[in-house]
């Protein structure tokens, strides 16, 4: 039986069936977050770097598992691509993506709702591609990977971004302690298909690693509500029926259990830059 809810295919539509859980999960750790560059704008920095100043206009940029399109819009914004595409499974959040676009005059953007197992783009069409925040919900992450590969042009990056094994661990201590879910720590890692001590060996299957690099990402709930908004959106823990998706429920219980208290958190946050092996040196 799979346990770890981002490999399921079964909770998909539950996780993503809806934009509103992502934008919920995104807006409470982005408030809270003190440290740690964007991770859009260290993509398409990655991107640049590792491109020739000289080169010509960007042709097709593929965004795999784009979610809600914030990567998306600053891909079109700041590389100015002829073409851009957005992949994600789920049709909600491709339709908050459509939506939050924007227009970018020269770029020609759409969304495409796709199994990045199987893309439906030509071998060899895209010049950059990126996944982020993606390949751990995959069983076969290699396969994604091998599918990068494919669709990437001989000369193309690719720009792979996941997160640590122990990521947000204090959370997990948080629910424990609370006894909203005693074994909170010792559930398998929602990371744990493609994490950062394993990417590059991952990666490295298809594609050649360029660079590798870590960042600690900071965040301080200011209290048991702020914590209660991220907490209630993760599938991770095992909650009390009416808690899961209910943040001021769960506020509750977790006053009725716990002191008023900030709570501090972490999470390593990896950037693998790869090519095709053989590629422009």
């Amino acid at each position: 039986m799979i346990t770890n809810p981002f490999l399921d295919p079964g909770l998909h539509h539950d996780l993503y069936g809806r934009a509103t859980r992502l934008t919920r999960r995104t807006g409470a750790l982005m408030r809270a977050k003190t440290s740690g560059r964007p991770v859009p704008e260290v993509i398409v920095r990655r991107l640049t770097d590792h491109r020739d100043e000289d080169a010509p206009q960007l042709g097709l940029v593929v965004d795999i598992g784009c979610g809600r399109g914030t990567t998306c819009r600053a891909l079109a914004e700041q590389l100015r691509p002829t073409r851009l595409i957005g992949i994600d499974l789920a049709p909600a959040l491709l339709a908050d993506a459509r939506a939050r676009a924007g227009r970018q005059r020269g770029v020609r953007t759409e969304f495409v709702q796709a199994d990045f197992h199987q893309l439906p783009l030509a071998s060899g069409s895209a010049e950059s591609v990126v996944a982020a925040f993606c390949l751990y919900h995959s069983p076969q992450p290699e396969q994604a990977l091998a599918e990068i590969a494919r669709v990437l042009a001989g000369d193309g990056l690719a720009v792979l971004v996941t997160k640590a094994l122990d990521s947000y661990r204090d959370m997990d201590a948080l629910v424990a302690a609370a006894g909203l879910d005693p074994l909170a720590e010792q559930h398998e890692s929602l990371y744990t298909a493609a994490h950062s001590s394993n990417l590059a060996e991952l990666t490295d299957t298809s594609l050649e690693v360029i660079t590798t690099e870590h960042e600690e990402h900071r965040f301080t709930f200011d209290g048991l509500d702020h914590a209660a908004e991220y907490l209630a959106t993760n599938p991770k823990y095992h909650l009390a029926p009416g808690l899961y998706g209910n943040p001021s429920a769960l506020a509750e219980a977790l006053h009725e259990a716990l002191p008023e208290q900030p709570i501090t958190t972490s999470s390593v946050i990896t950037y693998v830059v790869a090519r095709h092996r053989g590629g422009r040196p």
